[in-house]
C-alpha cells in the first residue's frame, strides 16, 4: 500500500514537472507563446483544488521518502542509482523553495503578475546567477523523476523494447525546455533596450527589497530548516530503534553452507544476507516486485505472505515453501533458507521468468536431426568450406522448423534440436514436428541440388521425434544461458535419431508421437526397438523418406 501511494504521488509530481518543462519549450516559438502557455499552466496548477492536491502530494511523497530512509535496514550495499535518486530527492525542496514561494507570495501579497516574461527577465537579465541555479534545480528534479521512472518501469516486459525511445524523450524534454528559456531570454534582451517596456515589468524591479521578498526569504529559510531537521530526526530515530532492536529477541538465519547469521526480529532475510556479506539476488532492490530474491525456507511460525508478495509468488508458480527474501521477516528462533537464483541474475531473467524460463513442466514434442557421414563429407575440405556447407544446412533445417511453428533449441555440432508445442498442446506439437520433418526433407533435396558441384555425395540426415513430459526453462551460466528442455523424452528423441542409421531410414518417430499427431501412417512399417534408458521396448514408426509424409 505504501509503495502504491508513493508511486501515485510521484506520478502526480512528475506530471506537474513534465507540464512545466514542456511549457518552457514554447519559448522556442516566441515570448508571447510562452506567456500564453504559462497562463494555461497557471490556470490549471494554481487553481485551489489542484493546488491542494499538488502540495498535499508533495508532502506525502517527501514524508514517504523519509519513511523509506527510516525503514532501510542497512546502507552499505545501496546501489549507486538509488543513492543518487535519494540525494537528488532531498535537494529538491531546498533548491526550489524560493522559486515556488515567489510565484505564490508575489502574486497574492504584492499583486505582481508573475508570468513567464517577468520570470525570464529576472533569471536571464536581472539575476543570471539565480537563473543558473534554477536550471540546475530543474535538472535535479527531472533526473530524480527519470531515475524513479526507470526503477518502476524496468520490470515491465516491454521495457527493453521501449527504453531507447524513453531515453530520447528523457533527454529531449529538458533540452527543449532549456532552449526555450534561452530563446525567450534573447528576446527579453532585445525588449529590455526599451526603458518604457522595462519600467512596465514591475517584477524585475520590486522583487528584491520589498516586504514580499523578505517574506519569501524568511519562508525559504524556514523550509530549509524544516527539511534538515526532519532528515536528522529520521536518522536519529532510526539509530535509536536499531540499537533497541539489537538488545531484543534474535532470529538465526541458516544458509546452505551451514553459515548462520543472527539478526534482530523484524529484519528481512534479504537484509540479513547483506549484513552478512552474502551475495543475494535482488534486481528490484528489495521492493518485492521482481521475485529474484526468492528463497526456499523452513522454520516454525513463519508469517503468511502479504497480498503483494503472494501475487508475485503466484506469478512465478512458486510452491508454498518459497518466499521473497525481501519481504520475509522470520520470528525469533532458527530458520533455514536456500536462495533459488544466482546473485548474478539480471533484468532479462526477470522478464523471462514470466515466460516460463524459470522452470516449467510440460508435455511437448522433441525433434533431433543429425547429418549422416559428416566426417567423410568434410574430410579434406578447407574450414571455410565446412562452415559454409553447415550454415547452408542449418539455415534450411532452421527455416523448416520455424515454418512449422517449432522453436530451435540448439545446434549440437552438425545436429539440431527443436521443440514443438511449447505454446499449444502435445497433439499440435506432434503435428508441427511431422510438418517440420517433411519440410526438412524437401529443403534438403533443394539444398543437395544447389550443392551438387561442391559435394562428392548428397547430404543425408536422420530425424528422431518423441513426445512426453519435459522440464523447460532457461539453463546455463552467465552468457552461456539459453531456453531448453531436459528429461527422458529428450534422451529418447536423441536415441531415435541415432537409430535411423541402423534402420536405414530418414525418420523414426515414436508410436506415441504418431498417435498424438493423428496422422495416417499405416503404410509405414512399425516395430518395437530397445532404447537405452527405457525398461520396455518402444513402439516406433519408420519413415524412409520424410518428404513423402502426408499433409
Amino acid at each position: 500500500m505504501i509503495y502504491r501511494v508513493r508511486l501515485i504521488s510521484g506520478l502526480i509530481l512528475f506530471t506537474f514537472v513534465a507540464h512545466h518543462l514542456s511549457t518552457h519549450a514554447l519559448g522556442l516559438i516566441s515570448l508571447a507563446t510562452l506567456d500564453a502557455g504559462g497562463r494555461l499552466f497557471a490556470a490549471l496548477w494554481r487553481s485551489l483544488p489542484v493546488t491542494v492536491l499538488l502540495y498535499g502530494t508533495l508532502t506525502v511523497h517527501f514524508s514517504l521518502a523519509l519513511y523509506a530512509i527510516y525503514k532501510r535496514e542497512q546502507w552499505r550495499t545501496i546501489r549507486a542509482g538509488e543513492a543518487v535518486r535519494i540525494t537528488l530527492g532531498l535537494l529538491i525542496i531546498p533548491l526550489l523553495a524560493e522559486h515556488a514561494l515567489s510565484a505564490r507570495v508575489f502574486s497574492s501579497q504584492a499583486g505582481i503578475d508573475v508570468n513567464y516574461t517577468s520570470t525570464v527577465l529576472l533569471f536571464w537579465y536581472s539575476q543570471p546567477l539565480k537563473g543558473v541555479l534554477q536550471v540546475l534545480a530543474l535538472t535535479i528534479v527531472w533526473s530524480h523523476a527519470m531515475i524513479g521512472l526507470y526503477y518502476w518501469l524496468r520490470l515491465k516486459p516491454w521495457f527493453a523494447a521501449a527504453k531507447a525511445t524513453g531515453a530520447v524523450v528523457a533527454v529531449l524534454v529538458p533540452v527543449l525546455a532549456l532552449l526555450g528559456f534561452v530563446s525567450a531570454g534573447r528576446e527579453i534582451e532585445t525588449l529590455a533596450r526599451d526603458p518604457a517596456w522595462l519600467r512596465a515589468i514591475m517584477y524585475a524591479r520590486e522583487y528584491y527589497g520589498s516586504d514580499a521578498a523578505q517574506l519569501v526569504n524568511d519562508l525559504k529559510h524556514a523550509m530549509w530548516w524544516a527539511v534538515g531537521l526532519l532528515l536528522v530526526a529520521t536518522l536519529v530515530l532510526r539509530a535509536i530503534v536499531r540499537a533497541h532492536a539489537r538488545r531484543g529477541p534474535q532470529v538465526r538465519v541458516i544458509y546452505p553452507n551451514e553459515r548462520a547469521i543472527s539478526v534482530p526480529v523484524g529484519t528481512t532475510v534479504l537484509a540479513t544476507s547483506r549484513l552478512g556479506h552474502i551475495p543475494h539476488a535482488s534486481v528490484c532492490g528489495g521492493r518485492g516486485r521482481c521475485s529474484t530474491c526468492r528463497v526456499r525456507v523452513s522454520g516454525e511460525g513463519l508469517p503468511q505472505p502479504s497480498a503483494a508478495e503472494a501475487m508475485v509468488l503466484a506469478r512465478v508458480g512458486a510452491p508454498d515453501n518459497v518466499r521473497l527474501a525481501c519481504q520475509l521477516r522470520p520470528p525469533a528462533g532458527d530458520v533455514r533458507i536456500t536462495p533459488l537464483l544466482l546473485p548474478t541474475v539480471t533484468m532479462r531473467d526477470v522478464h523471462m521468468a514470466g515466460q516460463g524460463a524459470a522452470g516449467n513442466e510440460q508435455e511437448i514434442a522433441i525433434m533431433f536431426v543429425d547429418v549422416r557421414d559428416y566426417t567423410r563429407m568434410t574430410d579434406g575440405r578447407l574450414p571455410y568450406d565446412v562452415v559454409f556447407i553447415l550454415n547452408r544446412h542449418f539455415a534450411a533445417m532452421g527455416a523448416a522448423v520455424e515454418a512449422a511453428g517449432g522453436q530451435l533449441d540448439k545446434f549440437i555440432g552438425d545436429g539440431v534440436m527443436a521443440l514443438f508445442g511449447l505454446e499449444s498442446d502435445p497433439a499440435q506439437g506432434c503435428r508441427d514436428a511431422l510438418a517440420a520433418a517433411r519440410g526438412m526433407a524437401r529443403a534438403l533435396t533443394e539444398l543437395n541440388a544447389s550443392l551438387a558441384n561442391d559435394l562428392p555425395e548428397p547430404i543425408r540426415i536422420g530425424i528422431g521425434i518423441h513426445v512426453g513430459s519435459v522440464i523447460t526453462g532457461e539453463m546455463g551460466y552467465s552468457r552461456a544461458r539459453q531456453f531448453t528442455a531436459i528429461g527422458d523424452t529428450v534422451n529418447v528423441a536423441s536415441r531415435l535419431e541415432s537409430l535411423t542409421k541402423e534402420q536405414r531410414c530418414q525418420l523414426i518417430l515414436s508410436a506415441d508421437a504418431a498417435r498424438h499427431a493423428g496422422a495416417d501412417l499405416s503404410a509405414y512399417p512399425c516395430l518395437e526397438v530397445d532404447v537405452r534408458g527405457l525398461l520396455r521396448p518402444l513402439p516406433v514408426v519408420l519413415v524412409a523418406n520424410a518428404a513423402a509424409l502426408p499433409d
